[in-house]
């Protein structure tokens, strides 16, 4: 075996490890090493939100600066030991194309996806086999708007679920804004939880125009923040909590407090995103401040209440 190249073995598992001096943040100099490192000691709050549900990758073999891909199928070489579930690609004609999903359930999985440079994972809102157990809004600013605005609109929308008894868990994308994860019963089809969010986003964009847009159309957002409904269809992922994200430096997608979001709508403190090391040390303080998500929830009301 080459000297780059050796095995690990992981709770059982043999998993060839290699390339560790590779640079995948040549900015920062953030090697695959350190992204190896990164999700194994982050493994135990992400797993939670990773197991049961069919995960994306995006890979880039050759660091952020170069090419990469998007991958939903199960990559070649994949070991016998990983958890594949063949599964209908929601939104293609009938049903009628599958594909052999990757379904990251434990540590081993999740390093051997770290080592083929999967720096991104997404995951729907449904596990294997269910509904919906999560309703996910996602807060995109249209810039000048950034971080900071999209603070106050969770806010906002924090407020207004409440109303309807749902609540709302925060964290950073790990790029420019935020989502907000809120727990619901998994007994809705992914149709009517898309509704009642359509809803309820274009209820806050009617209450603050010059803020909120609930339009895809791009030519409508800059200087708002746009409430991302869609993101609730069958067909659509969104990042997973703690995944790390392409940039210039690895930041990742981090749970908050609500105290840490209202200081940055208020200006309190600065409205940024947050990198790995900052995530693993805010884990080690604070725990899994998105945990609460994964208790479920109650049943959306129909859009027409």
């Amino acid at each position: 075996m080459p000297r780059d190249r050796f095995v690990a073995r992981i709770d059982g598992r043999e998993i060839e490890i290699s390339n560790l001096d590779k640079l995948m943040y040549p900015a920062a100099g953030f090697t695959k090493g350190e992204l190896i490192d990164y999700y194994t000691r982050i493994a135990p709050v992400m797993l939670p939100y990773l197991r049961g549900r069919p995960a994306t990758r995006i890979r880039y073999p050759n660091g952020v600066d170069d090419l990469h891909f998007f991958e939903k199928n199960k990559p070649g070489g994949t070991p016998e030991w990983v958890r594949l579930e063949t599964l209908p690609v929601p939104g293609s004609t009938k049903s009628r194309e599958t594909i052999d999903f990757v379904v990251v359930d434990d540590l081993p999985t999740l390093v051997w996806l770290a080592n083929l440079a999967a720096i991104e994972l997404h995951t729907p809102q449904w596990r294997i086999g269910s509904d919906p157990d999560l309703m996910v809004v996602d807060l995109d600013p249209g810039a000048p708007a950034g971080l900071k605005e999209c603070s106050a609109v969770a806010t906002l929308m924090r407020d207004r679920l409440a109303e309807d008894g749902i609540d709302a868990y925060p964290k950073t994308s790990g790029k420019k804004g935020m989502q907000l994860c809120c727990p619901i019963a998994g007994s809705q089809d992914s149709e009517r939880v898309s509704a009642y969010a359509k809803k309820i986003a274009e209820e806050l964009a009617a209450l603050v125009p010059g803020s909120i847009t609930a339009k895809m159309a791009k030519a409508v957002r800059p200087g708002k923040v746009f409430i991302d409904w869609s993101q609730n269809a069958a067909a659509k992922t969104t990042v997973t909590p703690y995944s790390l994200r392409a940039g210039e430096k690895p930041t990742a997608s981090a749970p908050l407090t609500w105290d840490e979001v209202v200081a940055m709508a208020t200006g309190e403190s600065e409205a940024r995103q947050f990198g790995a090391s900052e995530v693993l040390e805010r884990v080690e303080e604070h725990g899994d401040l998105l945990a609460g998500a994964l208790e479920g929830g109650p049943r959306v009301p129909d859009r027409h209440t």
